[in-house]
């Protein structure tokens, strides 16, 4: 083996490292912000529709975000910029939430915040995929840090404010947003597909397997809108502690990691498309469960671990057929396209759709809705994806 072939190896594994904890830090945010945010809006005596509309801001910034900054990575080729700008900015944005509760003042400031929020994951998903040279089965096993920095950051925080005020949450945000910056300077710059000639993405997003994998990942978003906006809220109606639903969160999580460390392993054994709609079809079951049979812990736990299934089998699937179809010059306008209709999109729709139910219809009825949303998902690609995918 020559000398540069040789080190070439640790210079990859050195990078992929540096990923592994940009992706940590990035999901600890997630893990802080997710699960106890929507406390804190309660606590300030917003209502479930406010909550629903602030909750969803982040989902619009997603949906007309990442197009933007996916195109100015593809067209400057300097993907590692933007992402420390984001966190940068991000960070920056959060201090809104400490100078003022008014309500205007805090949807200006969460859309400032994920507008930078945004730029950064379709990014360094397309970075992570470029440094492991369409070996897309080892994706989980650098994602996986992301999940491990999620349980770390909702454990901790969990027992934290079981003995802090709520409002605690927001300088742990505010830390960690500043850890994700630091982070963001370590990673190295490159020219993403530099030299490359790829054909538009129009002739291929018509294709109606393109189609329906999209749209798919939207009805899926949308199922897990109930989730990300009131599961926190939910589990303290039925009697739980802080400190219980950080593990709760966290269990979910570990399915996520054990997920994403097995999931070469399941592409050897499974297609791409079995894997989809085995996913699909665990949502169902699960969102019916945490609707209905949130007073028993032992099937709560059961719900929880198939987030490993509805959430991390449904994205690196999603994300490995993806590659697959798309260049490589193609991949940041494309996982920005993807993040855009799936967390962007259908995030918007289920935050806003369980916002406007929570408080009339009760959260019984609200995942029995999402349950449906993910059948439909199912029964799109269960139609159109290819068989052989």
């Amino acid at each position: 083996m020559s000398q540069t072939a040789s080190g070439s190896a640790p210079a990859a594994s050195g990078i992929l490292g540096r990923l592994a904890g940009w992706y940590f830090f990035y999901f600890a945010f997630v893990g802080a912000f997710a699960p106890y945010f929507t406390l804190y809006l309660q606590d300030i005596g917003q209502t479930p529709w406010e909550i629903g509309v602030l909750m969803s801001v982040p989902q619009v910034m997603r949906l007309l975000a990442p197009n933007l900054w996916g195109w100015l990575a593809d067209h400057l080729g300097r993907p590692a910029l933007i992402v420390r700008f984001a966190a940068l900015f991000s960070a920056l944005g959060f201090v809104g939430f400490l100078l003022s509760r008014d309500y205007v003042w805090m949807l200006v400031s969460m859309a400032l915040v994920w507008f930078f929020w945004s730029a950064a994951l379709p990014l360094v998903e397309t970075m992570t995929l470029n440094q492991l040279a369409g070996k897309t089965e080892r994706y989980g096993r650098v994602r996986v840090w992301g999940s491990v920095g999620f349980i770390v950051s909702v454990l901790g925080l969990g027992v934290i404010l079981d003995h802090w005020p709520i409002a605690a949450v927001l300088w742990a945000c505010i830390a960690i947003l500043g850890c994700v910056f630091a982070s963001a300077l370590t990673l190295p710059e490159a020219k993403v597909g530099a030299g490359e000639t790829a054909e538009p993405l129009g002739p291929m997003l018509r294709r109606p397997a393109v189609l329906a994998l999209l749209a798919s990942c939207f009805f899926m978003s949308v199922a897990h809108g109930p989730l990300y906006v009131f599961f926190s809220i939910h589990l303290v109606e039925h009697g739980y502690g802080k400190t219980a639903i950080g593990l709760y969160w966290s269990l979910g999580v570990v399915a996520e990691i054990v997920v994403f460390l097995v999931m070469a392993r399941l592409m050897r054994h499974f297609s791409l498309r079995n894997i989809l709609l085995a996913s699909f079809a665990l949502a169902v079951l699960r969102f019916l469960m945490i609707g209905w049979l949130a007073d028993s812990p032992v099937l709560l736990v059961i719900a929880q671990i198939l987030h490993g299934a509805t959430f991390g089998a449904h994205h690196a699937a999603a994300v490995a057929v993806l590659t697959h179809w798309f260049a490589l010059r193609q991949q940041a306008r494309m996982q920005g396209l993807y993040g855009s209709l799936s967390f962007g999109a259908g995030g918007l729709v289920g935050g806003l759709l369980s916002g406007q139910t929570w408080g009339s219809l009760g959260g019984g009825v609200t995942y029995t809705l999402a349950a449906l949303f993910a059948a439909v998902g199912g029964l799109l690609l269960w139609r159109w994806l290819p068989a052989a995918r």
